[in-house]
């Protein structure tokens, strides 16, 4: 199928400088959230309990357990997944303003999809059976003509209904393992490739429609979300933004309650009703978290004003390069704790796996940094690129951008969608370099 339209470069990819702040410093900030949350499930050999942690717990173990499912586990995939409809809307409207059809962005989101999906059905065979990148292309699939052709209210409804599915959901995710399971997903207990992989296999299937079904309101409330340009020109909306910050992840510190403190070991014998419940709560807590930490990254964005620092400038390039240090964060977690790998997850505890996970998760920051400064993009962006475009956009990323934001007035009304960007001649005046337009 041919991915180019009768003018020349109307489906092309968008270049990095003129991608939205927010988005890639949420996306590569949260990728520490996706190393903890995965990383514990890489332990074996420990009797396994509440949500796949072990139950012997040393005290350092039982603070990070808390910790890790107070404000980590089940936040951080509604974050992304609202994430990844923000992103097609942004792709969508790009797009049509350069003259596409309908249809022929909905081809182009649904070819995405289907080599995403591909992609992480890879990803299970050769390393890990938790891969997101399944369910993101499935909803990629499924969605495409809903996020392009349904109404900004259809988006706000459907997102808000399906929160009784994902309340439903959040049930299974209480009910408890049998006595003696000594990894929370069998593939991590077995030391053979080929068994290992046939595992992983099956889990992957169960997973991705498990996870899929779960974000569906996600992308939707994201896709919402981006038709506002919320994240966009997020200047804008700074008291919207505070507030659901702050309503966002007190929500979800409190009804992450229950279940951190079941798995923490504090409460001890509960009810099967009751850890139905705790984690039913906590799913949909999960979903004010996940919201909350996207309403943070939009305030740190107009506090930085365009001047981030290195640090800052190093989040946005990860962010950028997303895809590849998920990947890679799988290549050293099987490298070093899976059974099937390296084998020290059996013995490590959650404390030690979680130092694992942030110091992995900080060499891909420094390695997207590099790549950044070099003007490059990520080996599995440039894949997809490949894959989605054909041989289009697939030149250098540009020169490395500093990361900045508009934070002029709104345009007249009526006109929410218009594009807000700084002049590139007044910002290399103030950087001495490219910019980085506030522009989807």
């Amino acid at each position: 199928m041919s991915v180019t339209s009768g003018s020349s470069g109307v489906l092309a990819p968008i270049a990095v400088e003129d991608r939205a702040m927010a988005p890639d410093l949420a996306r590569g900030a949260m990728l520490l959230l996706i190393a903890l949350a995965n990383a514990h499930i890489y332990l074996h050999g420990h009797d396994i309990g509440v949500r796949g942690y072990p139950r012997d717990l040393s005290t350092a173990d039982q603070v990070m357990t808390w910790a890790q499912l107070s404000m980590v586990d089940g936040r951080a995939y509604p974050l992304f997944a609202l994430l990844l409809g923000y992103g097609l809307v942004q792709l969508t409207r790009r797009f049509t303003a350069r003259g596409a059809g309908e249809r022929e962005v909905v081809r182009l989101l649904r070819r995405r999809g289907r080599w995403l999906a591909l992609l992480g059905l890879l990803h299970a065979l050769l390393l890990f059976s938790g891969d997101v990148l399944g369910a993101y292309g499935l909803l990629v699939v499924v969605l495409a003509a809903a996020l392009v052709r349904r109404s900004d209210r259809w988006l706000r409804l459907a997102a808000l209904w399906w929160l009784l599915p994902v309340a439903l959901l959040g049930l299974g995710q209480g009910a408890p393992l049998p006595a003696g399971v000594q990894s929370f997903l069998p593939s991590m207990g077995t030391t053979h490739l080929l068994v290992a992989a046939g595992f992983r296999l099956g889990e992957w299937l169960l997973l991705t429609a498990f996870m899929a079904l779960g974000m569906v309101a996600a992308v939707l409330g994201g896709a919402w979300a981006a038709r506002r340009r919320v994240l966009d020109e997020p200047g804008q909306h700074v008291r919207a933004l505070r507030t659901v910050a702050v309503a966002g992840l007190g929500v979800a510190l409190l009804g992450a309650q229950p279940t951190a403190l079941m798995a923490a070991g504090v409460w001890s014998e509960p009810t099967v009703s009751a850890m139905l419940l705790a984690a039913s709560l906590h799913t949909l807590s999960g979903y004010a978290g996940g919201v909350g930490y996207a309403c943070l990254a939009g305030l740190l964005a107009v506090a930085w004003r365009g001047r981030p620092g290195r640090v800052g400038a190093a989040l946005v390039a990860c962010g950028q390069r997303s895809l590849s240090c998920y990947l890679a964060q799988s290549v050293v977690f099987v490298a070093v704790l899976a059974s099937y790998g390296g084998g020290l997850g059996d013995e490590l505890g959650v404390a030690q796996v979680a130092v694992v996970a942030t110091l992995t998760w900080a060499a891909t920051v420094v390695l997207a940094d590099a790549l950044a400064r070099r003007g490059l993009r990520g080996p599995f962006e440039v894949l997809s690129r490949r894959l989605t475009y054909g041989g289009r956009g697939l030149g250098p990323a540009g020169p490395p951008p500093v990361p900045g934001i508009s934070t002029a007035a709104p345009g007249p009304a009526g006109q929410r969608g218009s594009a807000t960007t700084t002049p590139p001649s007044s910002a290399r005046s103030q950087s001495g370099s490219s910019t980085y337009r506030d522009t989807p």
